[in-house]
């Protein structure tokens, strides 16, 4: 019951880490264009930030999905427990006539 708002909190702090990657890209790829400002520097850091914010879009898809996949498993996990629940009652209950 408790692991639906820890996954939750567990997602938004990586997406925190995330967004502070991609402020590293783009400081990264800013000092490169500004470290020697000539025309290669320049056209060095263009790729730069591109790819890696393509990395970061890419690890925030990843990181999404890593946390839906473990909400749909604990999900799983409590509809079969409700369905053992109901098959346990059902077992215990008197058997009903046949109604015609």
């Amino acid at each position: 019951m408790i692991t639906g708002p820890v996954i939750h909190l567990v997602y938004w702090s990586g997406l925190g880490v995330i967004v502070l990657a991609a402020f590293g890209v783009i400081g990264a790829s800013v000092g490169i264009a500004i470290r020697e400002r000539t025309l290669e520097t320049l056209l060095l850091a263009i790729p730069t930030l591109i790819g890696g914010l393509l990395v970061v879009l890419a690890g925030g898809l990843l990181w999404r999905a890593f946390c839906e996949f473990y909400v749909v498993v604990f999900r799983i996990g409590d509809d079969l427990s409700a369905l053992r629940r109901v098959a346990e009652q059902e077992q215990q209950a008197p058997p009903r006539p046949p109604s015609l």
